[in-house]
């Protein structure tokens, strides 16, 4: 199960009744927050969360309304006695982008890791949580972008004839239940497709803002059981614009969503002249019925199908 927060609905500028885009994914007591632009701590703190138990911060790109949040967010997270280092993951130029900005947060009682993005595609793990992959891909923006996926792999069922008759003892189960390859005292080594049936389906969430529309964006949000991708602009009139700024609007979305065959898409990242996204919704659940305009604080568990 994965808990999914859309902290925040807006772009470019925070709204006295719409904060910046940010997203929040927590999973088996891992937390990770893509974009941290003005105000995501408060957001956060208006859904009971807490900036303490952050594992990850993933950048988007280093636009202001991206980032701008950074340092307070760091701040907060030192004096809530955090001690744990925490990772920052971001297009090229991270360390130099993050250091600068904390210029007004120079001391820290944890330590910051970088992982810079340096190529179109990189996937990568949490410690100790290899069944939860994190992959960056490149997007169409006016400066270097990323959009990210999440997958949770499930693994197949524990076959408890199969260990019985290879006379597996019970205690060496459960950690081949988890993917582990076990050797015994006596020299005997277990794996788990000894025992595991076929791979079941995971749980997979693509994230996206600040791009035009691009077959990588389709590609890698391909099956997902939750698209969350820019919807800059709902009227229709405002496509040029869109194009020349490397935004998109509503209808560019669902028509990757369809195309990508998503089970759902939330609208986010709208522009400050779009006072109500509903308006437009009509039209956009023509070309994809299962979209949503999200509004900030958007909460969803996604869950294992079986």
């Amino acid at each position: 199960m994965i808990d999914v927060c859309l902290l925040g609905t807006g772009g470019m500028m925070p709204l006295p009744n719409r904060f910046l885009t940010s997203l929040l994914v927590r999973y088996n007591g891992k937390c990770v927050l893509i974009d941290c632009g003005e105000g995501t701590q408060i957001a956060m703190k208006k859904r009971g969360h807490s900036a303490k138990p952050i594992d990850v911060i993933c950048f988007t790109h280093y636009h202001a309304d991206h980032i701008s949040g950074l340092p307070g967010m760091l701040l907060t997270m030192g004096n809530a006695e955090r001690t744990e280092p925490l990772l920052m993951v971001g297009p090229k130029g991270l360390e130099r982008v993050v250091n600068s900005l904390r210029i007004i947060a120079p001391e820290l009682p944890f330590e910051v890791r970088f992982m810079e993005i340096t190529e179109d595609e990189m996937s990568f793990s949490m410690e100790g949580m290899p069944e939860f992959v994190i992959k960056a891909f490149k997007v169409n923006h006016n400066i270097t972008c990323y959009g990210y996926s999440m997958s949770l792999r499930r693994q197949g069922k524990f076959n408890v004839e199969a260990a019985t008759k290879r006379g597996i003892d019970r205690k060496y189960w459960n950690g081949l239940q988890k993917g582990e390859t076990i050797t015994t005292d006596e020299g005997v080594t277990y794996t788990p497709d000894m025992v595991l049936g076929q791979e079941r389906k995971g749980i997979k969430l693509t994230y996206t803002t600040d791009s035009r529309p691009t077959e990588g964006i389709v590609r890698n949000a391909m099956d997902s059981d939750l698209f969350i991708c820019e919807g800059m602009y709902g009227e229709p009139d405002k496509l040029k614009k869109a194009r020349e700024n490397k935004h998109m609007t509503f209808y560019e979305a669902a028509a990757m969503a369809r195309d990508a065959k998503v089970k759902e898409m939330w609208l986010t990242h709208y522009s400050p002249s779009l006072v109500n996204p509903m308006e437009f919704m009509p039209e956009t659940k023509k070309i994809f019925p299962n979209a949503i305009a999200a509004k900030d604080g958007r909460s969803f568990e996604l869950k294992f199908t079986e």
